[in-house]
């Protein structure tokens, strides 16, 4: 790994994280601000009245916890697909347009080798995932203790907290061995990219319809459950470590790829 490269990547990721993080500490604050018990089973009655819509986005578990809120009304859908817009816009950056554009040359042309620099880039993602589930994890539970001071099972948040970060593991192997696989720039980018919406779609179209609950069966982000996480149960547990490890492992396929591959460049 190349640790100058590597704070440079850092350095060049700010901008665009920032931005998500914002996005998304705006809709923790907005969610905590809002919790009530009261509020709660208002909620309740709506998912009641629209069950199979609310499953779609996640948002079909009856609540009147404040872990259970924030799981209900972030987790299931908030922090998936902004995250991978954010995954998708790193590795777009730091792979896909410097190939396209040729700027990779001066990398590879310089005492760094290709391992080292496919390393520093899979790191960059990673570590660029893990500040930003730090920051929001902070968030949540300062605005937990400035408006409800004692109510929030930290415990069970950061249980549900750490699953999820071994789903955008998963989604940013996904998308850079997308990015290491294919020379056309719009299939690189889009081929990783596509596949996790896809994923997503599937997941909210199995949790809608009836009959066809076999494709949540052959979809990995079936396998993060964030109630079940919260609740420490261990097949939840188990099944996230599965989610962290593939994506472990495709980040290792991108990098062989990449140190392979012969870049037009």
């Amino acid at each position: 790994m190349s640790t100058t490269l590597f704070l440079k990547e850092l350095k060049g990721s700010l901008f665009s994280s920032g931005v998500i993080a914002a996005v998304l500490a705006l809709y923790i604050v907005c969610i905590v601000y809002m919790f009530d018990p009261e509020i709660a089973e208002s909620l309740d009655l709506i998912i009641a009245t629209m069950p199979e819509l609310c499953a779609a986005f996640g948002m079909a578990n009856a609540t009147d916890t404040l872990l259970g809120f924030l799981l209900n009304y972030l987790y299931g859908f908030v922090f998936t697909w902004l995250p991978l817009l954010m995954i998708m816009i790193l590795v777009n950056r730091m792979v896909v347009r410097p190939i396209d554009r040729g700027s990779m040359a001066y990398l590879l042309a310089s005492p760094t080798s290709r391992l080292s620099l496919a390393l520093t880039f899979a790191l960059t993602l990673a570590t660029m995932l893990a500040a930003l589930m730090a920051v929001i994890v902070a968030l949540q539970v300062a605005c937990a203790e400035a408006f409800f001071p004692g109510d929030l099972d930290v415990e069970g948040l950061l249980q549900a907290s750490a699953g999820l970060y071994c789903l955008w593991l998963f989604l940013g192997g996904l998308c850079f061995l997308s990015a290491c696989a294919f020379k056309d720039a719009r299939l690189a980018l889009w081929a990783g990219g596509g596949l996790c919406l896809a994923l997503f779609l599937v997941q909210m179209v199995a949790g809608v319809g009836e009959g066809i609950e076999v494709l949540q069966t052959f979809n990995p982000v079936e396998l993060y459950d964030p109630y079940a996480l919260a609740a420490g149960e261990d097949d939840a547990v188990g099944n996230s470590g599965i989610l962290g490890v593939s994506g472990i492992a495709l980040m290792a396929a991108g990098t062989a790829i990449f140190c392979r591959r012969d870049m037009n460049v």
